[in-house]
C-alpha cells in the first residue's frame, strides 16, 4: 500500500510539474512578447534620406521625411510626409515610387502629383503625402525608397533616397 501512495504522489508532483512549466512557460513567452512589442514602438528610428543625384541639380529640395509609424508596422497603414521646397511653380507631374528590399525591386507605383498635393504647387513649400496599408505579410527587414518627381513635361524635378524599416505586426492575441 505504501509504495502504491508513493507511486500517486510522484505522479501528482510531476503532473504538477507540467502544469506549472506550462504557465511559466505561456506566461515568459507572452511577457517577452510584451517587452519586444513595446521595445520596438519605443526605438527612436531615425528616417535617412539622400538625393539620388547632386541635391543642386533638382528644382524641388526635400527638407524633411517624416513616417508615421516609425518604424512601419506590417498590417498596419503607414503614412510618409515630405516636406519640400521648389523653386519654381508646379502645375501638374507625376511620383514615381519604387521600393527596394535587399537590393531588390519589389514594388513600383505612379501617381498624379496633384493627388498628393495641392496644385498647382506655388513657387516655395509645400508638403507631399503618401498613405497605405502594408500587408501583413510583408517581410520586417530595412528597405529603401525611391521618389520620383517629375513636371508635365517629364522634367525631372528631384529624386530621393529614403531609408525606413518595417516590423512585424502584434500576432500574439491579447485575451
Amino acid at each position: 500500500m505504501e509504495n502504491k501512495s508513493s507511486l500517486r504522489w510522484a505522479c501528482l508532483v510531476l503532473v504538477q510539474g507540467l502544469i506549472v512549466g506550462v504557465v511559466a512557460s505561456l506566461t515568459l513567452s507572452r511577457a517577452s512578447a510584451s517587452i519586444i512589442s513595446a521595445t520596438v514602438n519605443a526605438a527612436d528610428v531615425s528616417t535617412s534620406t539622400s538625393y539620388c543625384g547632386s541635391e543642386e541639380s533638382y528644382p524641388v529640395k526635400v527638407k524633411s521625411v517624416d513616417i508615421d509609424p516609425n518604424p512601419v508596422v506590417s498590417g498596419k497603414p503607414a503614412t510618409f510626409k515630405i516636406s519640400a521646397t521648389s523653386q519654381n511653380a508646379i502645375s501638374g507631374g507625376k511620383l514615381t515610387i519604387e521600393v527596394i528590399f535587399y537590393g531588390i525591386r519589389v514594388h513600383t507605383e505612379s501617381h498624379d502629383l496633384c493627388a498628393k498635393t495641392t496644385c498647382p504647387i506655388d513657387e516655395g513649400n509645400f508638403i507631399l503625402t503618401n498613405s497605405q496599408s502594408l500587408p501583413v505579410f510583408t517581410p520586417p527587414g530595412s528597405y529603401r525608397l525611391r521618389m520620383k518627381m517629375t513636371d508635365t513635361d517629364n522634367k525631372l524635378l528631384t529624386c530621393i533616397y529614403i531609408n525606413f524599416s518595417i516590423v512585424r505586426g502584434n500576432t500574439i492575441s491579447e485575451t
